[in-house]
């Protein structure tokens, strides 16, 4: 049975997780003289660079000796195609929603996060069935519309138009097809593979990553001929120095933390402080309140991801608790 005291401080570390991780959806918006392959590239080799070191004094343990190794070929393939799905593209995505449909409207779509996860496991063994979904699904549909119609009647990203803007909820849509599919095959592997804690999967996945980002940083940085100012690039480094740290390394430790304290059922809700707290970065950024379609939006959609972690870990109550995939 945990204690109150170990339920306070689990809930406090996935509010941090929350807005750590809140900040991804910030850095676009703050750099969008820059491409969204090089802030994927720049956030992604820093990432790399800190997992190295933090997993160097360890790396003996997955380096293949004699057949001992845990971390195999197949493994690490795995690893670069989570990475490429769940890192890479996500972000991509994530930064040219930014950039046409800005950070309200990104952050409300994938929010929908959990949903998604829970919808793509639906054909699993003793997974919620589709029918008791109706309701958080109308009201995940509804605030999805209701972003929509928003995003096609105001002003978006300096002079992007409405197509562009329409544009932006697409590639939000993307961001969230493919963080769901990592979320999904990550669990999988980590459900194969129990002698490999969370945090070290977490930091292969980096590593992983930071290969990944070595070959998008020749299309990211030497084929794109923009000018920037100094400032602009010490910005621009800056800012992805502290995304990389703050949102991958220590919103996933934070993230860790938390699922070692709270049940499961408090796990899935949690990651709704990242939509919020993104929202809250957003608005601060723009220095505006958010609009009345904004504000029905963000209800459904809140009540929509509530409704439907709960009523999907209603049946895993009984259940071992597993460490829920990492965001951002």
């Amino acid at each position: 049975m945990r204690t109150d005291r170990a339920i306070l401080a689990g809930i406090g570390c996935g509010v941090l997780a929350g807005a750590f991780w809140g900040t991804v959806f910030l850095g676009p918006r703050v750099l969008h003289a820059f491409s969204p392959l090089q802030l994927s590239a720049s956030r992604y080799l820093l990432y790399g660079l800190v997992s190295c070191v933090l997993i160097l004094p360890r790396w003996r343990v997955f380096w293949p000796q004699a057949g001992r190794s845990r971390i195999g070929k197949a493994e690490w393939l795995a690893l670069l195609r989570l990475s490429l799905l769940g890192n890479i593209i996500y972000y991509v995505f994530v930064a040219s929603a930014v950039h046409l449909a800005g950070v309200a409207a990104t952050s409300l779509v994938i929010g929908l996060l959990p949903m998604a996860v829970t919808l793509v496991g639906s054909r699993e063994q003793g997974a919620v069935p589709l029918r008791a979904l109706a309701l958080p699904l109308a009201l995940g549909v509804i605030g999805v519309l209701l972003i929509g119609v928003d995003v096609a009647g105001r002003g978006g990203q300096g002079d992007t138009t409405v197509g562009g803007r329409l544009l932006g909820l697409a590639c939000a849509a993307g961001a969230l097809v493919s963080w769901t599919f990592y979320a999904v095959l990550n669990s999988r592997w980590l459900a194969r593979l129990p002698a490999v804690s969370a945090h070290d999967w977490s930091l292969l996945t980096g590593v992983a990553t930071g290969a990944l980002a070595l070959v998008l940083a020749v299309p990211a940085f030497l084929m794109d001929a923009t000018p920037h100012a100094a400032g602009d690039w010490a910005l621009f480094w800056g800012v992805s120095t502290g995304v990389a740290i703050g949102a991958s390394v220590v919103g996933n430790a934070l993230w860790n933390r938390a699922s070692r304290l709270l049940p499961l059922t408090l796990m899935g809700q949690m990651i709704l402080f990242e939509t919020l707290f993104a929202l809250l970065y957003g608005f601060l950024w723009d220095a505006r309140w958010p609009t009345l379609l904004e504000c029905v939006a963000i209800v459904a959609l809140v009540a929509s991801v509530a409704l439907c972690v709960g009523r999907h870990h209603r049946r895993e109550e009984a259940a071992p608790e597993a460490v829920a995939p990492e965001a951002a």
